[in-house]
């Protein structure tokens, strides 16, 4: 069979087989009488395995060892495909990634596209400086895309950088709530944590409904964080979790503070009180959660928690007892 012959019913250009010729790869078996190339039936049997070793990424060099040395194995090649194949596909998946957050910020000019892809590099430097300054520039003309704040957020270890990029999610607009609240169940503990501190310092509904879900969250932290900021945004849902918080000894201070914004009427304060009235009497509750319990009567207007301080003055643990009597007289003064 000649070679345009070939060429037409393998699919493989002429100049193709003249180059896998050159190489080595393939030669014709024989020649006609006017000197051109004749391939046999073995010859294209060969083409098509080069063919279907080319189609799974093997260069030319590597599908020779692969035809021409018995020695060769093809488990190691394979495995080192596997592993280009990979690398190839993070490489695109992250180019994708790139490409989407600049269309995300629906860039006038290439002025624009120039800048977020800045700010996109300067988020993924090594230099706590460099990501600091390109979360504090994303309030900018062209923002940062909030899908990129929100990941770097969730990974970032810095504390400064960290408060920046929080910053610059408040300020933002778009998925982030979402985004974040996605974060919520992550299986690392420190994203968990990030991802609840983020929504804490975002405004607005979306995210008090995100913190109110976290309140059931497995993560003790990701609860108390939530607890603490839907306390200070008035909302009750947040009681169980902050009286928890203060017999547990889990920022105890800033849980009381919290209790004592939410006491803002008569109900609701003594609501609170008859909280932390059922949580002393509770035979589990140990001593030093008893005393908290009792500092955190202080921050709580109304007769409720006035009585039952006056209750807790004649309590049989003395340091109970005086600090309840404490807490009175700073009451009768004010």
């Amino acid at each position: 069979m000649l070679i345009g012959e070939v060429a037409g019913r393998s699919g493989v250009s002429a100049r193709m087989l003249r180059h896998y010729e050159s190489l080595g790869l393939v030669r014709p078996s024989g020649r006609t009488g006017s000197g051109y190339r004749e391939y046999s039936g073995e010859d294209i049997q060969r083409i098509f395995h080069i063919e279907s070793l080319r189609s799974l990424g093997l260069s030319l060099r590597e599908i020779g060892r692969a035809l021409d040395d018995p020695s060769f194995m093809p488990s190691a090649l394979v495995d080192d495909l596997i592993r280009r194949t990979r690398e190839r596909i993070a490489a695109e998946t992250e180019l994708l990634t790139r490409l989407r957050r600049i269309d995300a910020a629906d860039p006038a000019g290439w002025e624009d596209v120039l800048q977020v892809v800045a700010l996109l590099q300067a988020l993924e430097s090594k230099s706590a400086d460099a990501r600091q300054r390109a979360a504090l520039s994303s309030a900018d003309e062209v923002p940062v895309p909030v899908e990129a704040l929100v990941e770097a957020a969730l990974s970032e270890t810095e504390p400064n950088v960290a408060g920046a990029l929080r910053w610059a999610l408040a300020r933002s607009n778009g998925r982030g709530p979402a985004l974040l609240a996605e974060g919520l169940g992550s299986p690392v503990a420190a994203v968990r944590e990030r991802a609840v501190r983020s929504l804490a310092e975002m405004p607005g509904g979306e995210v008090t409904a995100h913190l109110r879900d976290a309140l059931t969250n497995p993560d003790v932290a990701v609860r108390g964080y939530a607890a603490l900021e839907l306390g200070t945004r008035g909302v009750a849902d947040a009681v169980p979790t902050l009286l928890d918080m203060i017999v547990e000894g889990r920022n105890d201070t800033d849980a009381a503070d919290a209790l004592s914004v939410l006491a803002t009427d008569t109900v609701t304060a003594d609501q609170i009180a008859t909280g932390l009235v059922d949580r002393l009497a509770h035979d589990t509750t140990e001593a030093p959660a008893r005393g908290r319990l009792t500092q955190a009567l202080a921050g709580i207007p109304g007769t409720r928690a006035s009585r039952a301080l006056v209750e807790l003055s004649h309590d049989v643990d003395r340091a109970v007892a005086l600090t309840a009597a404490y807490l009175l007289q700073l009451r009768d003064a004010r």
